[in-house]
């Protein structure tokens, strides 16, 4: 009776450690996200002094951005730049992690290089997006460098051209999160048993064979984790986009993404807080399917059950 009464009270100081986790989850998580699917109930505006509800108008503002024909673009938008800022991240990150942590190499300086792929994620975006306008402005110094070089006779108007404002913000989502992501692999991969690369080399394997045969089945779950945390994170993609186009996703639009989308329904001066939480809970919905599709996808046991 005595070791169940200490068993309890032991697990008392359990639940008393978790209170602040508690509160912080229902305060800023919890409540948000429920104040937000009941709002989006509602038809609740503000146009300068003008205010406009609360009034309780059912899924009309569901049924207007289905209508409206905007979310299938704006999405479609936010993927072609997280996809083609993804690959090169990923499989840069798989080379330099495989390279970094492959002991027959013996490569000098380690620390520093490590530390010098990981500094770009703690430039903030906002001075990121700055420093590629500036660059790639029609007076910037590419295009000037590209003049003198004979390779153009005239500026290119790199922030006038769809393909080439896309590249540009996957380059900076790429620059940015790709030493993150090589840490990551690197964890996963020194934390493979070298006895099995050892065995591996004595039964005569390659090095390319070794890395599609026991690396990349053994690093499955970080990837997973990876390309997981990638997907949200482009579906939030919101500040390199907005501060290299200037709030207006041109040209025409086609670098606009979800969540710019959201805040131009919530500017200053027009807010309209109904249409933006049905947008908010279309975008939960949509991290949740997709998140969803990829363990699916990328979750499938071996033939055997593995």
């Amino acid at each position: 009776m005595n070791k169940k009464s200490k068993v309890v009270r032991y697990n008392k100081w359990g639940y008393i450690f978790l209170l602040p986790f508690i509160a912080v989850f229902l305060v800023f998580q919890l409540i948000p996200l429920v104040t937000t699917i009941y709002n989006s109930f509602f038809l609740h505006m503000e146009d300068g002094l003008t205010v406009v509800g609360p009034t309780f108008i059912g899924l009309k503002n569901y049924s207007t951005i289905i209508s409206n024909g905007d979310l299938p673009k704006y999405f479609t938008n936010t993927m072609i730049m997280w996809f083609m800022g993804f690959v090169p991240q990923i499989l840069l990150s798989l080379l330099l992690g495989a390279w970094f942590t492959d002991p027959s190499l013996k490569l000098k300086f380690q620390r520093f290089f490590k530390t010098v792929i990981y500094l770009p994620n703690l430039i903030m975006a906002s001075a990121f997006a700055m420093l590629f306008f500036t660059l790639f402005s029609d007076m910037g110094p590419i295009n000037d460098i590209l003049k003198n070089l004979g390779v153009i006779k005239e500026s290119y108007q790199f922030m006038s051209h769809v393909w080439s404002v896309r590249g540009l913000v996957a380059t900076m989502n790429c620059l940015m999160w790709f030493g993150n992501t090589t840490i990551l692999l690197m964890a996963g991969m020194l934390g493979i048993d070298p006895a099995l690369f050892e065995a591996a080399q004595v039964d005569g394997a390659t090095a390319t064979q070794i890395f599609y045969k026991i690396t990349l089945p053994l690093l499955k779950p970080i990837l997973i984790y990876v390309m997981i945390t990638s997907l949200i994170g482009g579906l939030q993609m919101f500040d390199v986009p907005q501060i290299l186009t200037n709030k207006t996703g041109d040209p025409m639009r086609t670098s606009m993404t979800l969540i710019m989308y959201l805040n131009k329904n919530l500017s200053v001066g027009s807010r309209n807080y109904g249409f933006a939480g049905a947008l908010s809970v279309f975008m939960f919905i949509l991290t949740g399917v997709l998140s969803l599709i990829v363990f699916k996808v990328t979750g499938k046991d071996d033939k055997d059950g593995r």
